[in-house]
């Protein structure tokens, strides 16, 4: 077996595993962006998707003019390719990071690249909520806090996770893209190290290795989701 893949994929083996080109280096810098920009991008999505529903006519705080705001700035960011954004916001990512280049550096669009897919898939996972358990709520005398935490996020927190789960997969799209012009990771690895060299072992192995972590994040989020479900009920 050992004797086939060396013969059958010698550039893979030439790579390494270890080094700052090595297979393992661009796993872990793919699993980093990943889940940082998971973190910070999160965040900021799951605050704009809140106040979008929360702000929308039919909300707990109708505002026409707020809603408006958040929802034209993540229509603004949906709208911008990736691979635009990345050099629209370099003077950005240069103020904040220090440099345009490394995984570092991609943490700063890959952040703002995820936040408004995000923020719409919380927009619908929220509004999916049944109004009555909102009124209910209300009519018990609830703060806005607790119909945001208790109803609206407990409510919806199975179908969170699944839109968690769809927005992971689309940000390991993203690293993939951001490592095409030098962000590191897998798809740094299968642009740089594979494509541009004729070496499609390295591409084949590194895709794979991408569909892999694909299906990992997959399988979890839909294990998860089933799980809080089921515990919600019974």
């Amino acid at each position: 077996m050992k004797t086939w893949f060396i013969t059958n994929f010698p550039n893979v083996v030439q790579q390494g595993w270890g080094g700052e080109t090595g297979w393992w280096t661009s796993i872990t810098q793919t699993l980093f962006m990943t889940f940082w920009s998971a973190i910070f991008g999160g965040l900021v999505g799951l605050i704009f998707g809140v106040c979008l529903v929360l702000f929308d006519t039919d909300g707990i705080l109708p505002n026409r003019a707020i809603f408006n705001v958040f929802d034209k700035i993540v229509s603004l960011f949906r709208a911008v390719p990736f691979i635009i954004l990345l050099a629209f916001i370099a003077p950005v990512t240069q103020k904040i990071v220090g440099t345009q280049i490394g995984t570092t550096a991609a943490l700063v669009p890959l952040s703002v690249g995820v936040f408004p897919f995000y923020a719409r898939q919380v927009q619908v996972a929220l509004q999916s909520v049944n109004h009555s358990t909102i009124e209910s709520a209300q009519a018990l005398g609830s703060t806005n806090w607790d119909i945001i935490s208790e109803v609206y996020l407990s409510e919806a927190f199975p179908e969170l996770i699944r839109v968690s789960t769809v927005t992971l997969i689309s940000l390991v799209g993203l690293t993939a893209m951001a490592g095409a012009i030098g962000a590191g990771g897998l798809g740094n690895m299968a642009i740089s190290y594979g494509y541009n060299r004729f070496a499609n072992d390295v591409t084949l192995v590194a895709t794979i290795l991408v569909v892999i972590l694909v299906l990992l994040i997959q399988v979890v989020g839909d294990l998860w989701a089933k799980w809080v479900n089921h515990t919600q009920t019974n």
